[in-house]
């Protein structure tokens, strides 16, 4: 096929031979993908995708070779030298190349790495960006990020470091103190060291806190607890990465933003879920 989408009144870039577009895929719903990752999945001769990458995207290219390089952690994994190398490859063999990541590949997504890489071989490069899991996953389960009566700051740390341990580089005090809302990305596997150095940095056992798996797929599913109970909750809740941890009070917000509950007819739980006795007023 190798055509770039048509919409009136738009020119679509083209993906020529020899480069390599690192795209975002979003966090899952493919309604969420970007016109121009349609545009370049449209083009692509080669589309190498991460395990995240929902299925139905890929089959908006019939056209293109698909690559799986999936990073789960816990499980076997390309390395990512290979992974960029590979890119390097098939770029100097003149394809044009998708990469494909979930969510947006420069938000824990590792590809400023590649991007860098493809750089330094002197490989051109186009970056897409896509809807990252810590803002679309959530809003998907009814929980912004932000709101004006809630919170003025939002912080996005991730659960562990490229060695797949707990994220000790992180000067937990300071983002207790100084962010509202925190948003954590492949927090599970260290939850309980994560929760342990909130709680002791300060932050209220009864926070709220909301888990989110699968986030924006059919599969989805949310977990609302606090911070003092939410490792004995996960557990017991038997959910599973990929998830999206979000501690502070905007996690309240989604007892009258759940609007995937509201598609099945269930009415909102409060007015104002922030117990200031009245609505929530409009902008």
């Amino acid at each position: 096929m190798n055509d770039s989408i048509s919409l009136p009144g738009q020119t679509w870039p083209t993906l020529e031979p020899g480069w390599v577009w690192l795209c975002g895929a979003g966090p899952g719903d493919p309604g969420l993908l970007t016109l121009h990752a349609l545009n370049a999945l449209r083009q692509a001769d080669v589309v190498i995708y991460d395990a995240l990458v929902q299925e139905a995207i890929l089959d908006w290219a019939p056209q293109a070779k698909h690559e799986y390089a999936g990073k789960r952690g816990g499980k076997p994994s390309a390395k990512q030298r290979d992974i960029s190398l590979r890119l390097v490859e098939l770029a100097r063999q003149g394809k044009r190349v998708l990469r494909l990541k979930g969510g947006d590949p420069f938000v824990f997504g590792r590809g400023g790495e590649e991007a860098q890489s493809l750089v330094q071989h002197n490989i051109p490069i186009r970056i897409i960006p896509g809807i990252s899991a810590g803002i679309g996953g959530l809003a998907y389960a009814g929980i912004p990020v932000t709101h004006r009566d809630v919170n003025q700051s939002v912080t996005f740390v991730t659960g562990h470091d490229q060695s797949g341990n707990a994220t000790g580089s992180l000067d937990w005090p300071a983002i207790s103190r100084g962010s509202q809302v925190i948003v954590i990305y492949m927090g599970m596997k260290h939850i309980a060291r994560i929760t342990s150095e909130l709680l002791d940095a300060g932050r209220n056992p009864s926070e709220p806190v909301a888990v989110v798996t699968s986030a924006t797929t059919s599969e989805q599913r949310v977990l609302e607890t606090t911070l003092a109970t939410c490792v004995d909750d996960i557990t017991a809740s038997g959910l599973e990465p990929p998830a999206i941890i979000c501690v502070g009070r905007s996690v309240l917000m989604r007892q009258v933003l759940d609007w995937q509950t509201m598609l099945d007819g269930t009415a909102p739980r409060a007015l104002d879920p922030l117990g200031r006795g009245r609505p929530a007023e409009s902008a």
